[in-house]
């Protein structure tokens, strides 16, 4: 599993926008940036719905406030699944990216097998990342929701 103080893996992350699909290259990306990124097992899923995104679209801009340039969502999910979602929980400002074969789920050591509920799903869990580099990680204990909340990251930051 990453740990604080690594690079995040090299992968492509997909996001549905008002221009057609961006395929994100991870790098790229978050270079010199400073974003939030949690994840979640399952878009339209209970907690995930429910308490998960809420919090970080409630928090959006206290986050940016404190020099975050960009939240990201991610789930082991397709980018059509994810854009819906988001415009469902008017997550206008946060990033929405699916990782739909999970392969960047995987390299982060994240991944989990929810066999017969969804297969390959992600953990959950949030992060800070500076610039590439991973600077507070957060990884839920299975069927927890505590260390990966909104209120929390905002604290770290």
């Amino acid at each position: 599993m990453i740990t604080k103080g690594q690079q995040l893996p090299q992968g492509t992350l997909s996001q549905l926008t008002a221009e057609g699909m961006v395929n994100h290259d991870v790098s790229a990306l978050f270079a010199n940036k400073k974003a939030v990124v949690f994840a979640v097992p399952g878009a339209f899923t209970p907690t995930c719905s429910a308490a998960h995104l809420p919090g970080f679209v409630t928090l959006a801009d206290k986050m940016k406030a404190k020099g975050v340039d960009f939240i990201a969502c991610i789930s082991v999910n397709d980018a059509f699944v994810m854009k819906a979602w988001g415009e469902a929980q008017n997550a206008e400002e946060l990033m929405m990216l699916g990782d739909g074969d999970g392969s960047f789920t995987k390299a982060l050591g994240l991944e989990m097998d929810t066999a017969g509920f969804g297969g390959l799903r992600s953990q959950r869990y949030a992060m800070i990342v500076d610039n590439g580099t991973v600077t507070t990680l957060n990884v839920e204990a299975p069927k927890v929701f505590e260390v990966s909340k909104a209120e929390v990251i905002l604290e770290a930051l």
